[in-house]
């Protein structure tokens, strides 16, 4: 490694290496104070518990095991001759975070003004595969695209398709204080162990939705259920896929919260990429708002 401006490894074994482990990290701050550079110091210190010894047992390993195999010496030391590294000050102004992000402020977006909404707090869940965290991201972008404070915060389990994932979206009129989705206002579920993992989350009068094939569910609460075709919905156009984005279509029906429009050009931006699947994700966006009509 060539970054580092010093490297040394020390021991603990004797007041006199304890000594000279102290002066080693000295230096090694005194390079990060004057802006020099990355340091790094290896310290020998072996667990007296774990090996089941007392002082001396622990310092007789040390000198006669661990020095041998790992040598107490310093590798780098480039104190004096490297010079101070001149950084330009930070920049954390919107514009130039902007630039960094390649967020484009130039659409329909406007800056969020205070409508008296009430802060909604809505999570996604299912298996890794079923859209969860692109479903989540739809309908973030759908209200950031209407200048509302919006999160949108992920949770995986193993990183393979079949691992339990879930997303949680706070939309509001007002500064967003965490990120976290403890009560939750409404559930969108794709898979019966996360509907019955976040049942119990859901606020009384909060509302849930999930794919019918789950089944019948049960709860202790006042909560509006319902209980969505969305696999047969997804069908009818071809791609099963998209049976996340009927669900997201039955939220848009149901909770008035975002314009119909601001949830297809979420689509639009989320599969911008892709713009072959961008007409039967709408299509289903459509077909899933419209269920809610026929069957209210």
């Amino acid at each position: 490694l060539k970054a580092p401006v010093f490297i040394e490894r020390v021991s603990l074994a004797t007041p006199l290496k304890i000594r000279l482990a102290k002066y080693a990290i000295k230096q090694a701050l005194t390079i990060q104070k004057e802006g020099k550079g990355y340091s790094f110091v290896e310290i020998l210190s072996p667990c007296p518990t774990n090996l089941k010894q007392d002082a001396k047992g622990v310092q007789d390993f040390l000198e006669n095991q661990m020095e041998k195999e790992f040598p107490v010496k310093n590798f780098r030391n480039e104190l004096k001759d490297r010079k101070p590294i001149i950084r330009p000050e930070n920049d954390y102004t919107i514009d130039s975070l902007d630039k960094i992000f390649n967020v484009d402020r130039s659409g329909d977006s406007a800056y969020c003004e205070s409508t008296g909404m009430e802060p909604v707090t809505i999570k996604v869940t299912g298996f890794g595969g079923q859209g969860v965290l692109s479903a989540g991201l739809t309908i973030a972008q759908a209200a950031c695209s209407e200048g509302k404070h919006v999160s949108w915060y992920p949770s995986y389990g193993p990183e393979q398709r079949g691992g339990s994932s879930n997303c949680s979206i706070v939309i509001s009129d007002e500064t967003i204080g965490t990120p976290v989705v403890e009560d939750i206002d409404i559930l969108i579920a794709l898979n019966k162990p996360s509907l019955e993992k976040f049942a119990k989350d859901v606020k009384e009068n909060g509302t849930i939705i999930y794919d019918s094939r789950i089944g019948d569910v049960e709860v202790d609460k006042n909560i509006n259920i319902i209980k969505v075709p969305s696999i047969e919905i997804a069908e009818k156009f071809g791609n099963t896929r998209t049976a996340n984005t009927a669900l997201i279509g039955v939220l848009m029906e149901l909770k008035k919260t975002l314009a119909p429009e601001s949830y297809e050009n979420a689509i639009k931006h989320m599969f911008a990429s892709k713009p072959k699947v961008i007409d039967v994700n709408i299509d289903v966006l459509k077909a899933g708002a419209q269920w809610v009509k026929d069957n209210s």
